[in-house]
């Protein structure tokens, strides 16, 4: 089963991954008078993984945050997603269960706020010569995605983050992964639909019900 989900994962984030690249590229040719020559391309697919850079050091960021600030000791672990070798920063193992979820939770929670300034101060972005910022965008709805697939699947290491969240409030990781699962397929929708209220509203229902989940007990 786990095998057959990370397949799919791989297949979605590709298909995600292509929509964000063709789409914003058909869209800037339709304004313009003339296509980008391939230097251009090459640069904008540059600031493109730049901004996907730029989207894991924010997630990470808002883990060491919340780490510091409880004193979590936090550290570097190598761990693998199967044949891949990657890194995590885990913390002490004895947090209380309100601030482990919340340690759990900072990374996903800077990814939903940065979506909600994107889209908020920039509704159009599709349409704009913003590949840094389109890169943000896009790492932060394919790794919700990514993150989601795992915890369907209960597999990975077991630093990750949605083992973290449910283990702390007590709840299956199935349900942590739809949590995370639902307010990216939605941001997602908003980058090709901004004028969808509905998207929008129903997206940030989700993104402050993750929030107060924090006040649940065990």
């Amino acid at each position: 089963m786990s095998a057959a989900l990370g397949r799919c994962a791989r297949l979605l984030a590709a298909a995600v991954f292509g929509l964000f690249v063709s789409t914003s590229a058909e869209a800037q040719h339709t304004s313009t008078a003339a296509p980008p020559d391939a230097e251009h391309a090459a640069v904008d697919m540059m600031k493109f993984l730049a901004g996907g850079l730029l989207g894991l050091g924010l997630h990470e960021s808002g883990h060491l945050v919340f780490d510091e600030g409880f004193d979590a000791r936090p550290r570097l672990t190598g761990v693998h997603f199967g044949p891949v070798p990657f890194f995590a920063i885990s913390h002490r193992s004895n947090l209380t269960p309100r601030r482990e979820f919340t340690v759990s939770s900072a990374g996903f929670w800077v990814q939903e706020a940065t979506n909600e300034w994107v889209f908020t101060r920039r509704p159009n972005i599709r349409v704009e010569h913003a590949w840094l910022t389109k890169g943000v965008v896009a790492f932060n709805v394919l790794n919700s995605i990514g993150y989601a697939m795992v915890a369907f699947a209960k597999a990975g290491p077991v630093e990750r983050d949605t083992r973290g969240m449910a283990d702390a409030i007590g709840v299956d990781e199935r349900a942590i992964g739809m949590l995370v699962l639902t307010p990216a397929l939605l941001d997602g929708y908003r980058y090709f639909r901004p004028d969808s209220r509905w998207a929008a509203w129903t997206s940030r229902a989700v993104k402050a019900g993750s929030v107060l989940l924090v006040i649940k007990r065990r």
